[in-house]
């Protein structure tokens, strides 16, 4: 039975994502009305270390591949499984729903690495037409850096449905939404057109609190839902004269809290009404277990005095540089840390 909260959210128009492959959850999710999913490094690692998937681990050492091998092989295993699950719903609205995402390897980010900028592009579109061949529900993930925004175009022109991650600003997500547009301009058709653009929401009202605590206190916390609103609102003016089949969606992403005095649904009840909201599994199951009612609330902006209050104040440059920053690295780390996993299960399952 579907709770009543979720109930009311799906009902103001918000398409429910869930943050997680878990196939447990995933199983839950859909049963409360989710209908799409996404995955990224951290998911996977932290469902290798539970133990459930030693199985495949364990064949695919005795096959003899290397632990990179193994981390893609897993990663697709679990999206593919996900995306089995949404299937029936991606074909029950012809593909505008039932998404499951796959991020490409944020490995090509590694400021450690002297990576020319021509080869990361070079990269990202290699191993998007890659890892999109013969998926029907699967999105693939491509950060809004210098490389990734550059290798939009050509992905979206070979017939990849993207999601664009690591949006923080207007700027990121009008030079992502232009690449993504020439490149749907190219295929010989638009019937098959879906492209997503991830705002980050959280972590900007988080950069707010650290970076500007002259903010008055009524003023705090709410950037982020502005931000979000705004980019909302500029791509349904944009969509809306193009009338392609598909919806060209915002993704609501970094919508759990981190400030603990806010409630777990401050930014599901923010931005409730269009598009889609990614969220974290624990902030589907507080937000199901609370006697919430959500109504949309996407086109509503705060107050005037508000909005030029956060506008003097906050620096979009600075927000923009230091968290792509912050954002790259919590990009490549889980990375990282997945090969890392990896290599344990080797030790210990490979023996």
């Amino acid at each position: 039975m579907r709770p009543a909260p979720i109930e009311s959210l799906i009902q103001s128009g918000t398409n429910l994502y869930l943050d997680s492959i878990d196939p447990d959850l995933v199983v839950q999710n859909i049963e409360w009305g989710a209908v799409g999913a996404t995955s990224n490094p951290i998911i996977i690692s932290n469902l290798i270390r539970t133990g459930r998937f030693d199985p495949l681990i364990t064949e695919l050492i005795r096959s003899g591949l290397d632990d990179h091998a193994i981390c893609w092989k897993v990663t697709d295993t679990l999206v593919a499984s996900a995306q089995d699950r949404f299937h029936a719903i991606w074909a029950s609205t012809q593909g505008n729903v039932g998404w499951v995402s796959f991020e490409l390897d944020p490995l090509i980010e590694d400021p450690t690495v002297d990576l020319p900028h021509a080869d990361r592009v070079a990269k990202y579109i290699a191993l998007g037409k890659q890892w999109s061949e013969g998926h029907d529900n699967r999105m693939i993930k491509v950060p809004a850096t210098p490389a990734g925004l550059d290798a939009l175009e050509e992905l979206a022109a070979h017939g990849v449905t993207l999601n664009v991650t690591l949006i923080f600003t207007m700027r990121q997500y009008l030079l992502a939404r232009d690449a993504v547009w020439r490149g749907a301009q190219r295929r010989a058709t638009l019937a098959h057109f879906k492209s997503v653009y991830s705002i980050f929401v959280s972590r900007i009202d988080q950069f707010t609190s650290e970076r500007y605590p002259e903010l008055p206190v009524a003023v705090q916390g709410l950037f982020g839902i502005l931000n979000a609103k705004r980019i909302w609102s500029a791509n349904a003016e944009f969509w809306a004269p193009k009338k392609t089949p598909l919806q060209q969606e915002i993704i609501f992403a970094s919508t759990g809290t981190k400030n603990p005095n806010d409630p777990p649904w401050k930014y599901v009840s923010a931005l409730a009404g269009s598009d889609i909201q990614t969220n974290p599994p624990e902030t589907n199951a507080a937000v199901a277990a609370s006697e919430q009612r959500f109504t949309s609330s996407v086109r509503t902006l705060p107050s005037q005095d508000i909005c030029e209050t956060l506008d003097r104040i906050v620096q979009i440059e600075d927000l923009e540089r230091t968290l792509m920053k912050q954002g790259i690295d919590k990009f490549v780390a889980p990375q990282k840390q997945l090969l890392q996993t990896i290599r344990d299960k080797r030790a210990t399952l490979g023996s």
